[in-house]
């Protein structure tokens, strides 16, 4: 009977060391979109797409708590052993970069709460390794989304999933390669490598 449970034992480890789970987040104040990807034998399947969509929301304090506990119930339910995060650009409207900041650090507390890997990319990198242009539209990085994961038609219109999608999707193919702009452990490691957060 030990032998057997053994076996089983050995064939789970197999069965866990093979498969990753990734979760891709586009962080937004408008709408956040994320997207989830199972990783065998590096073939890649869809788990989950989707967006949260923030306008209902009275004011952007509540919004950055419906995104923490968001967050925290797709790491909850999901179990990602990645998550990977679009960096936000830099733009000429200060408001909105602060906002989209905001956003972004919210869904990276969440994970670091749970103590799951972060990884940022910048926009123009992740539309690179999804398409091969840094200058591609979304369109154009949804349609070639929907090619790499073999699938008609995605679960919904908002491009901001695909954008989630992509992330998770560009974390797999950097995968072993020390090419994300930055990455995290835990706390530790996001204040070692960000001292100037520390007040």
């Amino acid at each position: 009977m030990q032998m057997i449970e053994q076996k089983i034992f050995n064939h789970y480890i197999c069965l866990v060391e093979n498969e990753k789970i990734i979760l891709g987040i586009d962080p937004g104040t408008t709408i956040m979109g994320y997207g989830l990807i199972l990783v065998k034998k590096n073939k890649m399947e869809l788990l989950s797409l989707h967006e949260l969509i923030l306008k209902k929301h009275p004011n952007h304090e509540t919004k950055l708590k419906y995104i923490f506990d968001k967050t925290l119930s797709l790491i909850d339910e999901y179990h990602p052993d990645e998550v990977a995060l679009e960096a936000p650009f830099f733009g000429k409207n200060v408001q909105s970069m602060l906002k989209l900041g905001r956003a972004q650090g919210v869904a990276m507390a969440a994970s670091l709460y749970r103590n799951i890997p972060i990884t940022e990319y910048s926009p123009k990198k992740v539309k690179m390794a999804i398409t091969g242009n840094g200058n591609a539209s979304k369109e154009q990085v949804a349609g070639m989304l929907q090619n790499l994961l073999n699938l008609k038609e995605f679960p919904t219109k908002y491009l901001d999933a695909t954008d989630g999608l992509a992330v998770a999707v560009c974390h797999h193919f950097n995968s072993g390669n020390a090419v994300g702009e930055k990455s995290y452990s835990g706390w530790a490691s996001f204040l070692k490598q960000n001292p100037d957060r520390i007040k």
